[in-house]
Formats: C-alpha cells, structure tokens, sequence
C-alpha cells in the first residue's frame, strides 16, 4: 500500500491550497430500494448522530453541521483534539448510551443542543461524544475531492488520530447484502453504499446510497394539524386505549391526504387552535428509525393505510 507521503505527492494536477478552518458543503446520500451486493461498492454500516465536516488548521479545529452551522462550541472533547497537520474531514458525531454502550441518537442531539457553558461542560463528562470519519477532503493544502473513494480511503487510513473520541467508519467490499443483515440483526440505523470510484460531490448524488433498517408500526390517526401538514399518530396501550405518539410528516401522497379528509369530517370529536381531534378509526402502518426513550415514533413515514 502507497504511503500517505506517496499518495499527497502524486500529481501535479491536484491542487495544493492551505485553507484555515474552512467548511466544505458534504456530499448527500440518495435512497436505495433494497440491500444490495455489488464489487463496484464499499459498504459501511450508517452512524445514527449528527453529520459534521471536521477542520483543523494550523493547531485549532471547528466542526460544522451540513448546512454550515459552527457546533464546535457544543464538543470540547473534539474541538480540543489536535491533529499532526491540517485536515478536513467528513464523519459523524455520535454518543452512546450510558447503560447500554449502544449509539444513541436523542443523547448526541441533547449534546448539540446545549448552549449554557456549564451544561456543556457537565454533558462533556456525562455523555462523551465521538467524532467518526468516513471521508477526507483535504490534507496539507492539497484538495483530495477529486481523487476516487478508494484513494480517499487510503489517505484516511494512514492518518493518525488525535485520541479516544476519533474514530473511522469500517466498511466492507462488495458485501452489501450480508453487512445489511447483520446491522438488521444489532437494530442499528442502517448502511451505506458507495461507489469505490466515486469523487467527493458537494451535492446528491446516486454514489452514495443509504439503507435504512426500518422499524413498522401500526396506528391510529387521531387528528390533523390545521397549518402546516401533519397527521396526528397514536399507539394502542395495554389497557386497550390510544395514547399520542408523534406525528406523521412524511410519505403521504396527494391522493392519500384527500382520502383521509374526505371521510374525517364525519368523526371529528373536536379542536384546538392547532389540530382537529378524530375518534382514532383510521388505522395506518408507518415505517419508523425507532422509538425514542419517551415511547414515541421518530420520524414516522407514512406507508400505507390498513382496512
């Protein structure tokens, strides 16, 4: 295998431009239908925290969310890490359970909402937070995007992490199908597929597909926004009644919607100033993440509906 030096000093054509704390706009993900096994492909499993591009220039790091919002502030733990040179990454920020050790979403988003020093500090220590990376953009002023995957991947394999809280994402080649059953049988968030070949896009693209390991569920529609779409969604309790868990946002058609207001009127209960209340009659089947430590749906995505 090429060294790092090797592979920095080859050729000509990249570009060796010293940025200082730059943010680079991620390349996104499209959908696949189904697991799927390819050689063209790596597959990794997919990190269920926040996506953050790392920059550390000249000794000092920031992290940025995708839509280019400075959250090095939230993560002392890694915007203290020091690097040997400047580097820009792209990876996950995740945090674990406490008592489980199993990835959880609601504690990294608990970490990134905080914005009190003192509450920062104390979730620093209470729910540490890990910065895994799956993609290098640049390294010592030269601009590695255009390279294909595989020659990224060599680069961020030799750099030396700058302690604990750094990680990178393992993948597997051309194995899509098995990596996929075993995630589906850990319940964790799903995988991705990307193609060994592909250069660093800071748009969509079809390069890069993710597999959600969904959860189905099925429950009741108990009532509607009255601004902004939404179907309010409840579960059947042990005691036989419907209890509210979420609201369904997504995956509804226009024939869909025009289906349900069209036989809702006839067994609405009542109404507030944000939602019309419905007797819960109208059963559906929605394809959740998972549930969250409250017992509700996150982000639910309507299916289909059951008769």
């Amino acid at each position: 295998m090429p060294t790092l030096t090797a592979h920095l000093s080859r050729p000509a054509r990249y570009n060796r431009i010293e940025v200082v704390n730059v943010f680079i706009s991620p390349m996104l993900l499209e959908t696949a239908e189904a697991p799927f096994s390819d050689d063209n492909y790596i597959f990794e499993p997919k990190i269920d925290g926040h996506r953050a591009v790392l920059s550390h220039s000249n000794g000092t790091t920031r992290l940025f969310t995708r839509h280019n919002n400075d959250c090095t502030r939230q993560y002392p733990e890694l915007s203290s890490g020091s690097f040997n040179g400047n580097v820009i990454l792209d990876g996950e920020i995740a945090c674990t359970d406490p008592k489980s050790g199993a990835i959880d979403f609601e504690s990294v988003m608990t970490r990134f909402q905080a914005s009190r020093s003192d509450k920062i500090r104390r979730l620093a220590d209470q729910l540490p937070a890990n910065f895994v990376a799956f993609d290098i953009l640049r390294y010592n002023g030269v601009d590695l995007r255009s390279r294909p995957l595989m020659e990224r991947k060599a680069v961020l394999d030799e750099l030396a992490l700058p302690g604990a809280h750094f990680g990178k994402i393992p993948f597997v080649d051309g194995k899509g199908e098995a990596l996929f059953s075993q995630i589906r049988a850990k319940k964790l968030e799903g995988t991705v597929a990307k193609r060994k070949d592909s250069i660093y896009e800071s748009r969509r693209s079809n390069s890069w597909l993710k597999l959600i390991n969904w959860t189905y569920v099925n429950v009741y529609i108990t009532g509607y926004r009255k601004g902004d779409f939404g179907w309010l969604a409840g579960v059947e309790t042990k005691a036989g009644g419907v209890r509210p868990a979420g609201i369904i946002e997504y995956g509804v058609s226009p024939t869909q919607k025009m289906a349900f207001y069209g036989v809702c009127q006839q067994i609405v209960i009542g109404e507030d100033a944000e939602y019309v209340y419905v007797q819960p009659r109208i059963k559906a089947r929605v394809k959740i993440r998972n549930w969250t430590k409250a017992g509700m749906l996150r982000t639910p995505v309507f299916v289909e509906f059951l008769v």
